[in-house]
């Protein structure tokens, strides 16, 4: 069996997440039982969930155990099998953590599904035609459930999930804002992504600044937001949102570090009459197949045009994902293992 390289979590950020935070070895891989298979991953999925779960702290997910692998998505092929629904040469989707390898028991429903790569690249089912997607649409079309015609707006636009709420959205005819960080993602999310008009928060530092911007880039006004940064841009939307405009709540960044974000204005929740909900995706697994079905279509009908910014190796995993969290990615981000 190979030699099978993994970053553990060693010990728990102090404030902001560094790369000492990790710890990479090298272990043995188990032999197979009866019913496992052995994956050998071809990339693996960082994303902003994770920087919650360094934390020892209570959340909707238990936190990430010290001295054990790093938990996340990851794409690959079966590569030995003693499990009669799964061949060799199988292209999977799983949660095989930041290593090179998993073994997995294959006969637990639901830890490894079976991916067709004809019309859909592999690693897109880490991020457009994956958990990021399916986010984006649970948003969308259960909590938001948008009229065509009204005005939506979203944070961390050209990222993962928000590159997939652009295309789900003007699919169903809503005029789309994007927020994002610097020039070139707010080109992206535009003239690529079709948003309607993209703002970037680089130029707009704070509430009043951000809320002139929008006001410009949404003159009906805000009737749904997806919230996937917090602080003082949702500040700025609420200044903006419409009566009975829907909020749906997947992230807050701006507060991973631990800090606390205070809302500067709550009583517009109520002056508005503005329905916040938020939501863990892994709780709705009943619209994945719908969703993916979906997302699918946009992807490989070029109506979603997802980009990647990829590093190159499991060492490579700590440094990609502290850019991650200070938005140095370009779109969703992923690490190649192969």
């Amino acid at each position: 069996m190979p030699a099978n390289k993994q970053q553990l979590l060693d010990n728990r950020p102090e404030g902001e997440a560094v790369a000492s935070n990790f710890k990479l070895v090298t272990a043995q891989t188990p032999e197979l039982q009866d019913n496992q298979v052995l994956v050998r991953h071809h990339y693996l999925s960082l994303d902003p969930y994770m920087r919650g779960r360094m934390n020892d702290s209570k959340s909707y997910a238990q936190p990430q155990p010290l001295g054990q692998v790093m938990q996340g998505g990851t794409v690959g092929e079966i590569v030995e099998s003693r499990n009669p629904k799964f061949a060799v040469g199988d292209k999977v989707v799983g949660f095989g953590g930041w290593q090179e390898y998993s073994v997995v028991d294959a006969s637990q429903p639901g830890v490894l599904r079976k991916v067709d790569t004809t019309h859909v690249p592999l690693s897109h089912y880490l991020g457009a035609v994956g958990m990021p997607g399916v986010t984006a649409w649970y948003g969308l079309v259960k909590i938001i459930a948008p009229k065509e015609g009204e005005t939506l707006v979203i944070s961390a636009a050209t990222g993962a999930v928000g590159s997939a709420f652009g295309a789900l959205a003007k699919a169903r005819g809503c005029r789309v804002v994007g927020i994002a960080g610097g020039p070139d993602k707010c080109k992206y999310a535009v003239e690529e992504l079709g948003f309607d008009a993209c703002i970037d928060y680089r130029q707009h530092p704070d509430t009043k600044s951000m809320s002139q911007a929008l006001k410009e880039a949404c003159p009906k006004g805000i009737d749904g937001y997806f919230e996937n940064v917090g602080g003082y841009i949702l500040d700025a939307v609420l200044l903006r949102a419409n009566a009975f405009a829907r909020i749906a709540l997947c992230g807050m960044i701006a507060g991973y570090d631990g800090q606390p974000l205070p809302m500067a204005n709550p009583a517009l929740l109520l002056i508005n009459r503005i329905k916040i909900e938020g939501f863990i995706v892994s709780e709705h697994m009943e619209v994945w197949p719908e969703a993916l079905k979906e997302l699918g279509t946009l992807v490989a009908t070029g109506k979603l045009r997802p980009r990647e910014s990829v590093a190159q190796g499991i060492e490579a995993a700590p440094e990609a994902f502290l850019g991650l969290l200070k938005g140095k990615n370009f779109g969703k981000q992923l690490v190649k293992l192969i």
